[in-house]
């Protein structure tokens, strides 16, 4: 797994490429763990190249929303694969976070 960030208008953009699986899950921790201490506010999380998530995974994300709530900060989810977008609606997480088609419209939502 492979993550780059990026700012635009104020907002960070994490790319994430590859698994996220219980090997890769603690690299996205440590990576977070940056934006929770430097209260960051907004962060749209980028799934284009996303191949696969696991149950670690899925507990991760539900963590690092968690943690950014408690800083008064928050996170989209956006361009996920098909595949990646049935794991998060079997699992009723859909629900839970704010997912979006597109960059853009993760973008405009948080404008």
């Amino acid at each position: 797994m492979n993550i780059t960030e990026e700012k635009k208008d104020g907002i960070t953009i994490c790319n994430i490429s590859g698994e996220i699986n219980i090997n890769t899950s603690p690299q996205l921790r440590k990576s977070f763990e940056s934006f929770v201490e430097a209260n960051t506010a907004k962060i749209v999380v980028d799934f284009s190249q996303v191949s696969y998530i696991d149950s670690s995974g899925l507990a991760t994300f539900i963590e690092l929303l968690q943690r950014l709530k408690k800083v008064g900060g928050t996170f989209r989810i956006c361009s996920m694969s098909q595949k990646v977008k049935n794991i998060f609606e079997v699992t009723k997480l859909h629900k839970l976070f704010e997912i979006f088609d597109s960059r853009e419209a993760a973008l405009n939502n948080f404008l």
